[in-house]
Parts: C-alpha cells; sequence; structure tokens
C-alpha cells in the first residue's frame, strides 16, 4: 500500500485514544524542566500566565501548571479531553493556532511540537503572528520543532510497546524526505494493539514541516522577536533542536 493511500491524522481523530501509550506524560518530565527554567529567567518569580497553542493531549503542559496559570489551545478536540481530564485547572479552547485570536494578553506563549506541522513559511509566519497577537510587550514565546532540515536523519524510525494493563500497544514510527525540494517530511506510523481479544493493526499518516534552522530564526525575527537558543539537555541532543526563545520587542499588537 502507498502511503498516500493510508488515511492521514488518525492520532488525533479516532485513535487519539491511544495517546496515553503513545507518548507517556512522564516522558516529558525533563524537558518541561528546561522549558520552564527558560520561563524562570525571563519572566522571574511569580504565577505567570501563559497560552499554549496545539496543547494536544496535554502531556507537556501538565508539568508546567504548578508554577503558571495556563490556556490551552488545539485543533483537536478528541485530544483535549485527554487534557481536560490531566489539566482540570486550565481552560481549554479548540482553535487553530494559525488563526486563533483571544482578544486576551498573556507573559508567554508556547508551542511544543505541535509546531511541526506547520508545512509551509506562511502557516510559520501566522503562527508567530498569533504569538504575537497574544503576548505583553517583552512577553516570551518559546517554541522547538521536532527536527531542523540541518539535524533531521532520513531515514528515521523508532518503536515502543506500553501497557495500561488492558491494553498493549506496540507503536512503530517510521519517517522520510520523499522530496528534499520541499519543506515537508512524511511519517507513517503503524499500531499494533492487543487485547484480550486478540491483535489489531492500524495505519496513520502525518506530514510536517521541515526547515532550515536559520530560517526558523530569520522568520521569528522578522515576526518582531528578538531570539535566542537555548539547547535542550534531554538525551539525544542530535535528536533534539535548541528551544527557539524569543522575546517581544516594542508594543505587542
Amino acid at each position: 500500500m502507498e502511503s498516500t493511500q493510508i488515511q492521514a491524522n488518525r492520532l488525533y481523530g479516532d485513535l487519539a485514544y491511544l495517546w496515553p501509550l503513545v507518548s507517556p506524560v512522564e516522558d516529558y518530565a525533563a524537558e518541561a524542566r528546561c522549558w520552564r527554567d527558560v520561563l524562570r529567567s525571563k519572566l522571574g518569580p511569580g504565577r505567570h500566565c501563559l497560552l499554549e497553542l496545539g496543547a494536544g493531549g496535554g502531556h507537556h503542559l501538565s508539568h508546567l501548571t504548578a508554577d503558571f496559570e495556563a490556556t490551552a489551545v488545539d485543533l483537536s478536540e478528541a485530544m483535549m479531553r485527554h487534557s481536560r481530564r490531566l489539566n482540570p485547572g486550565v481552560e481549554h479552547l479548540v482553535g487553530d493556532m494559525r488563526t486563533v485570536r483571544l482578544n486576551r494578553k498573556f507573559q508567554a506563549v508556547l508551542v511544543h511540537d505541535a509546531i511541526s506541522h506547520m508545512q509551509t513559511e506562511a502557516d510559520l509566519k501566522a503562527v508567530f503572528a498569533t504569538a504575537v497577537a497574544h503576548l505583553e510587550p517583552g512577553g516570551v514565546f518559546i517554541t522547538s520543532p521536532d527536527h531542523f532540515r540541518e539535524t533531521f536523519r532520513d531515514p528515521t524510525v523508532d518503536s515502543s510497546t506500553r501497557s495500561d494493563g488492558e491494553t498493549e500497544l506496540t507503536f512503530i514510527e517510521f519517517t522520510c524526505d520523499p522530496d528534499p525540494a520541499d519543506t515537508t517530511i512524511e511519517t507513517v506510523l503503524f499500531y499494533l494493539i492487543r487485547k484480550r481479544d486478540g491483535l489489531r493493526i492500524e495505519t496513520d499518516r502525518l506530514t510536517t514541516g521541515l526547515f532550515g534552522r536559520q530560517r526558523w530564526l530569520d522568520l521569528m525575527a522578522e515576526a518582531g522577536f528578538r531570539v535566542e537558543c537555548h539547547q535542550r539537555d534531554v538525551g539525544d541532543v542530535a535528536a533534539q533542536p535548541d528551544l527557539l526563545v524569543g522575546t517581544l520587542s516594542g508594543a505587542a499588537t
């Protein structure tokens, strides 16, 4: 079967129930500490208000809610149901990170790896504009894609097996770059779902963006941010691009 014949984005729809096994909440703890340290260094002490765009199942956000007052936005209602259960004190709103406008300001705007779903420079510019629209002057924007073009390994294969006592999931992820001339890569996902009544196999497909590191920096600067890079110390540094940290210069618009 060609990958284009595989239904796309099922992880954010009918297969969203598997998210806690695909990417367990505890796996985010070390990285969230990096984000929290950057936020503290920029904003100082206090329970600052932050907005997470593309919050998904809320696993990353759950490690920050003890320190910050959070609002979460995501396009997938199915994923937001996970986050609402995990983060009951957080306001959750369904919306597209490229176009959502809450008519409120925050001290920080975060976009975790959901930024990788932006496939064009126009998409990235739209997200950066959303961040600017929701930040107070001097506010902080943090994001980090799964890959920079310079660090992407083609192909990349990852797998894991996890169980919650009722469902055992073996998750296989294959990512490649079918056309190095464009700004997208493709991931094919296999879910081997084993329960007492047998084994079921499901497939899924994601298309995500791939841009050079300098292009990220340039586009953020064009949006009005003073940009710094902070290395994430969470294991395989070669596979973990820097945190891109932007401080909004001038008045927010």
